[in-house]
């Protein structure tokens, strides 16, 4: 799984999802389902202040029985997160997702954000590397 995250960001497409962190819940709600998403970047003046997630959706807010048009962002998103280089591999971000228990990785290139991978992307790009492993060696044993 050499594949680095530089790679998955400049073959996904170039929209980063976010919200302000005092857009409604609601408001990254809909942002989430217009893009098709399970997570927006809560953004303040162009730097990263956390993620607001479906889990946070969950457990902050519909599992409390909170009006999501009645609470901000930044008061249920995720504060505490991981960003990484593009230079890491598909295979150690995957090791840092299991360790940590997370879906979301914010990639940044020195001070600057680039991207965003998730869990799927990394499985997506693992699955797709053992599977030409596999031809590979298929070619290789067959002659």
């Amino acid at each position: 799984m050499e594949t680095t995250l530089g790679t998955i960001i400049k073959e996904k497409p170039g929209v980063l999802y976010s919200v302000a962190p005092e857009a409604s819940v609601q408001e990254a709600v809909n942002v989430m389902v217009e893009g098709g998403v399970g997570c927006v970047m809560v953004m303040k003046q162009g730097r990263l202040e956390g993620l607001f997630t479906e889990r946070d959706l969950m457990h902050r807010v519909v599992g409390r029985e909170i009006d999501p048009s009645q609470i901000t962002t930044s008061e249920v998103m995720t504060r505490e997160i991981a960003t990484v280089s593009p230079k890491l591999t598909v295979g150690e971000a995957m090791a840092l997702c299991t360790e940590k228990r997370l879906r979301h990785l914010p990639v940044y290139e020195g001070e600057t954000l680039i991207g965003m991978v998730s869990s799927g992307d990394l499985t997506k790009y693992a699955v797709s590397e053992q599977q030409h492993t596999i031809e590979d060696l298929i070619k290789y044993i067959s002659g």
